[in-house]
């Protein structure tokens, strides 16, 4: 049979309705087999290292159709990890589920890569909500050393020195010319117009919704909006908001919705433009990290609270 070890699992035991409960989500334990299945030569077994906590993952515990399959009930969460193959020293990023351990039987069950393609000009102005995010945090320092004026968008539910942290970050750490918190404006389209008395030449939109509808109404000639995340829609999207306002993107405003790994082919160029950023330290970066697989069902609850600042990642094993 060869050896078995423990593998941790977190799964979804109930759809959810509207917003995510840490009951929604179950911790299993079960076990698995070290040696290569019979009939699986190349089999590879892997050990993750973290876990990726990315606010996506509630439009797929939703029992609805969508571009992406929703999860079954029972199954185990998809993430953006970072994985270690036990028999080696090699480290390897891809999509795998919340898991402990994961068997690598068949070509098919491949790996992705993933990179951020940025596109803006010198002194152009640039609006990026969500901005103390994961994402967010990397597309104002990218737009930033372009030469870009850019102001952020940062928030909590409540009023809080946690959100003011927040905006703090975005101003003093990460080099935006100007933040806001959200929650503080009763009129979205007259903060936009405070900070962008000119216009918005490009959105880097991680919320949609209201925010978006008042950008429509900020945007210069030729704006860009790009359209990575719609995190005010996930617990609606049975009945999601509309934008009224469409007929604004008529003056030649570009909106286009995208994942990083449609651009796989660009990685590598990416490494070559980010690395040395980071090693002459232009590029800083906050990551909020939780303990053990036990605490994913949290660390999830908390993303769609605001709790967290920076990439929200699980630490599963150290090595």
């Amino acid at each position: 049979m060869g050896e078995e070890i423990s593998n941790k699992q977190v799964i979804l035991s109930n759809y959810v309705k509207t917003s995510v409960k840490e009951s929604d989500m179950s911790l299993r334990t079960s076990k698995i087999q070290i040696k290569n299945p019979s009939g699986c030569d190349g089999a590879v077994l892997v050990k993750n290292l973290y876990l990726s906590v990315d606010p996506f993952i509630l439009s797929l515990m939703k029992n609805q159709e969508l571009d992406l399959p929703s999860f079954t009930l029972d199954s185990c969460y998809l993430s953006d990890l970072e994985l270690v193959v036990c028999d080696s020293a090699e480290v390897i990023l891809g999509n795998a589920g919340f898991v402990t351990f994961i068997l690598i039987v068949s070509e098919k069950q491949q790996l992705e890569m993933y990179e951020l393609e940025t596109e803006n000009q010198r002194g152009e102005t640039v609006y990026v909500s969500t901005a103390s995010g994961a994402v967010g945090q990397l597309v104002g320092q990218f737009a930033k050393i372009a030469g870009c004026y850019v102001v952020g968008s940062a928030g909590n539910k409540e009023k809080s020195a946690f959100t003011l942290m927040k905006v703090d970050l975005l101003k003093n750490k990460f080099g935006f010319d100007e933040a806001f918190n959200y929650k503080e404006e009763q009129d979205y389209n007259a903060a936009l117009k405070r900070y962008f008395p000119d216009g918005i030449d490009i959105y880097f939109d991680n919320v949609g919704g209201k925010m978006l509808e008042a950008v429509l109404n900020n945007m210069r000639l030729n704006g860009r909006v790009a359209l990575c995340g719609m995190i005010s829609q996930y617990n609606s999207l049975e009945q999601p908001e509309g934008v009224h306002n469409l007929i604004n993107a008529i003056v030649r405003v570009r909106m286009e919705g995208f994942f990083t790994s449609d651009h796989y082919h660009l990685y590598p160029k990416f490494l070559e433009m980010v690395v040395p950023l980071i090693k002459e330290e232009k590029i800083t970066y906050v990551e909020d990290i939780a303990e053990g697989i036990e605490s994913a069902p949290g660390a999830l609850f908390g993303l769609y609270s605001g709790r967290n600042v920076g990439k929200l990642l699980v630490l599963v094993a150290r090595e």
